[in-house]
């Protein structure tokens, strides 16, 4: 299931990377920062939010599994 949702948040964010409703507008956030930088900058911090979530719950951990045990086994012949 937390695969699912995390599938969903991703394609979520592909989607709404595409701000194309901030492109024409004037309007400035706490009076000096354009509202297409804002969205930029929150985006960002969103992203880096769900990598976070990917490698903490999707992480491919049986491939790290593979590598130490392949790592162990030439430790031995040294």
């Amino acid at each position: 299931m937390k695969e699912l949702l995390l599938v969903v948040a991703v394609v979520a964010l592909y989607i709404l990377h595409q701000d194309i409703w901030f492109w024409r507008s004037s309007y400035l956030v706490f009076g000096f920062i354009p509202i297409g930088l804002f969205y930029q900058g929150c985006f960002s911090i969103a992203a880096s939010l769900l990598m976070w979530l990917l490698v903490t719950f999707a992480w491919p951990s049986h491939l790290e599994q593979e590598v130490e045990e392949t790592n162990v086994g030439e430790d031995s012949y040294r």
